[in-house]
């Protein structure tokens, strides 16, 4: 009787053990979280203008991921020209975006819409 006691507890154990963990990965979709794990890194340098990025023109294959790093000393951001594509919100100095996986091929201006001057072009093939 004991045993049956302590197998049903721990096959109750087990099982909130596995919801937990699966609630914790629940809309997850980019593993490499924030700032980190993208294939491909651009830099933002804010020079002004189509200098603003480098590199620019970047181009990635669909499928591949891309953040943004400000080494440029002030909030940026970093959001496509055709609303919706992506837009990563603020990027404070020194950090990174969260990694944004590049799904649709063309040809993509983007610019940062605090200082919307500061332009760059990537190319998804």
């Amino acid at each position: 009787m004991a045993n049956r006691i302590w197998g049903a507890a721990l096959l109750v154990v087990l099982t909130l053990g596995a919801c937990l963990l699966a609630i914790s990965c629940k809309g997850k979709s980019n593993p490499a979280g924030p700032g980190g794990g993208a294939d491909v890194t651009i830099n933002i340098v804010a020079e002004a203008g189509a200098n603003s990025y480098s590199p620019s023109p970047d181009t990635v294959s669909v499928g591949q991921t891309v953040a943004w790093h400000n080494v440029a000393g002030i909030t940026h951001t970093s959001t496509a020209d055709n609303i919706g594509i992506w837009n990563t919100g603020n990027i404070a100095n020194g950090s990174t975006s969260a990694a944004i996986q590049m799904n649709t091929p063309g040809t993509f201006g983007y610019h940062c819409t605090i200082h919307p001057t500061m332009t760059g072009i990537l190319v998804v093939q």
